[in-house]
């Protein structure tokens, strides 16, 4: 059992990297946006798409996670 709770924590993460991510491309879509306001709609476009790919990384992480614990026990 330890060694799937550490399978499983390895798993997760991966979240972290999601995590990240989607820090460093708030602050620089907010930048971006400060620069140039008449833009903000196509950076709020991009920023949205981005974020839930970012976001889909996280939850597959966490879905195996899930079934290391459930399918291996």
């Amino acid at each position: 059992m330890n060694l799937l709770a550490v399978g499983a924590g390895l798993a997760v993460f991966g979240a972290l990297g999601a995590g990240i991510g989607i820090g460093i491309a708030t602050g620089h879509a907010t930048e971006a946006v400060a620069r140039q306001p008449e833009a903000s709609g196509d950076i709020r476009t991009t920023l949205i798409l981005g974020c839930a790919l970012a976001e889909a990384t996280a939850i597959y992480c966490f879905v195996i996670a899930l079934m290391i614990i459930v399918m291996l026990k």
